[in-house]
Parts: structure tokens; sequence; C-alpha cells
């Protein structure tokens, strides 16, 4: 490693702003962080083994730029680092850049939008712990996997709406974007029947629409999901969207983008360090008019075997499907911002 800082750049990030404008965004970069090693993502989950590689050729400090994702990856990259390395205490930190359509980590953590300023942000703010959570799933070909994330890892209709999300230009802008993906979303999404056990506590039915396993507070492309989640507290903040339809989505939704909605009676909020979550058989979903029609098998309630496919969204990217389980790493990572 030529410098002790490895900056890893998604270039497509925000339609391919990074790209477009590197020759400008590169002088004031290594203004804001000194001596850089630059590293460019060339698809999605290359964030993981740059950053991994990084750590074990002694960077010291790793910055992420780009949208969540990328974050997300950077994130996982150094904690599987660390996971395999003798020492258990974190040597390398995280910095973010955001460049995002959503932003929903930048809100959470309160970072300037501005590239420049964040940049700058890193250099002056002190290391801290915080918590990252780790997620075992079954990826889209039904292989046992495993990641991390620093902010939101959720299920349901949320992982069709990443799926949507990422397949768009993006040219609204976040809030907008993840808006109309979930207002399409949830004309091809079937409510989902699963079974959550929370710590040793007796598992439990439920129907839902979603459900965010919280360390940040933000998800969606603005909604303040969340509103007490802390990220260094040592618990997962776990927010159940239960058995809603479309009108009631529609009526909600301001509310959940202003953390209003505690109160409503179709959602649940809980705290817990590990959540386990699976499929239930299709033969035991309710019958509703309104949300069960005949849906493409490519959503959220395709058949695996006899039970639905319910995917999974991971700081916006949506890597896999249920059954899976969130555990809490506490302080497990070091933050520069």
């Amino acid at each position: 490693m030529a410098t002790s800082t490895v900056l890893i750049v998604n270039p497509q990030a925000r339609n391919g702003w990074p790209r477009k404008k590197w020759p400008v965004i590169e002088p004031e970069l290594r203004a804001a962080l000194g001596p850089l090693t630059l590293r460019f993502t060339s698809r999605a989950g290359e964030g993981r083994p740059l950053a991994k590689a990084a750590v074990q050729a002694g960077a010291k400090l790793v910055v992420a730029m780009g949208g969540d994702g990328t974050v997300s990856e950077v994130a996982a990259g150094i904690l599987e680092a660390q996971a395999e390395s003798a020492s258990p205490e974190p040597t390398c930190a995280l910095g973010y850049v955001p460049c995002a359509t959503g932003g929903d980590l930048r809100r959470t953590l309160d970072l300037p939008s501005d590239f420049s300023a964040a940049a700058q942000h890193i250099m002056r703010a002190k290391p801290r712990l915080v918590d990252a959570g780790q997620l075992d799933y079954l990826d889209h070909q039904g292989r046992p996997a495993r990641s991390y994330f620093l902010n939101i890892a959720s299920c349901g209709l949320s992982g069709l709406v990443d799926h949507m999300v990422n397949q768009s230009s993006k040219a609204l802008g976040g809030s907008a974007t993840f808006l109309m993906a979930a207002l399409r979303a949830s004309m091809h999404y079937r409510n989902a029947r699963v079974r959550i056990r929370l710590d040793d506590k007796p598992a439990e039915e439920r129907t839902i629409y979603t459900l965010a396993v919280a360390n940040g507070r933000y998800f969606g492309g603005g909604m303040h999901v969340a509103p007490e989640a802390r990220i260094d507290d040592g618990l997962f903040d776990v927010v159940t969207l239960g058995d809603l339809s479309v009108p009631e989505l529609l009526r909600l939704a301001p509310l959940v983008y202003r953390g209003e909605h505690t109160g409503h009676s179709k959602i649940h909020f809980a705290r817990a360090r590990t959540i386990r979550v699976e499929p239930v058989d299709l033969e035991n979903l309710p019958q509703r008019s309104g949300n069960t029609a005949q849906r493409s098998e490519s959503y959220s309630v395709a058949k695996v075997g006899s039970s639905p496919k319910i995917l999974l969204d991971v700081d916006g990217e949506a890597p896999g499907r249920l059954p899976a389980t969130w555990t809490i790493l506490p302080k497990a990572l070091l933050l520069r911002g």
C-alpha cells in the first residue's frame, strides 16, 4: 500500500456524477485527505474486497465515496479483514464521502452533503467506535451468505424497491426515486407472512409489508423509519410495518418521512441484539382483497419450494432473501465522521 489512506470510489454513483466530474473532484479530495491511494469499483460488490485488501495491506483509513451501498460494502470489507486478523481491535478507520441517490447513512451520521466538506470533516472528526450489523442469509441462488451493514437491513417490499431503484435512472433525485419505486413495487407486492424471533423470546408469526432492522435511523431515500435508533447503543431497533394496504401506505408515507408513525396500530417497535426471520408457507398467507392479486414470480412472493421468496434490502442493495439472521456487533467499527 503506497499510503495509509485509501479512497474507494464508485464512479457510477448518483448517475455517474463522480466519473463525469472526476477532474474537478480529485484535486479537492487530495487537498482535504492528503496523500491517497485510489481504487475505483467496476461492479456492485467490489468495494468489499477492495477494502479488505486495503486493510490487509496496512491502510489506517479507508474512505468510501458513493452511495449507501458503496459505504456498506467498504465497511463489510473492513469488518471481514478484522475478523480474519490476529488482533480483535480495529486498526483501520472508515470515512465516508457521500455521493448518493438516497443518502440515508449521511442523514444518520449528520454528514455534509458537499463532497469537499465531507472530506474535510473526516480529517477533523475524532475517531469513534460504532456498532455494525452482521447478516446471515441466502443469496439469490439459495446459497448461505454473510454480509455486514452500518445503517439498516430490511426485508419485504424494501427488497423489491431496491431492485426497481437500481434499474432506474435516478434522475429524479433520492426521495422521489425511492417514493416512485415504492409505489410501483406496491402494485406488484403481496404482504408476506413471516416468523420472527427476537433474542431468546418465543417466535411470533406476522404478516408484514416491511420489517426493518435498524442500526441507523433512515432508509428508502429519507424515510425516518427508526427515529430512536442509535448507531452506538449495542442494540438494533426492529420496526415492523404490518399488513398495510396500498391506500394505507399512501396515508402513512408522509408520517414515516417525518418520523411521526410511532403510534400507528399496524407498526410495531422493539429492540434486540439478534433477530431471526423466516418465511411461512404460502398456504398460510391470508387472502385479502386489494393486495392479493396474482403477481409476477420475480417479485417478493415467488415460490422457493413451498415458501415465499422474500427479498432483503441491505443499505440500498438486494443481495438475497430470507431466511436471515441479524446480529449486532457492538463497537465493532472505527468511524471517522
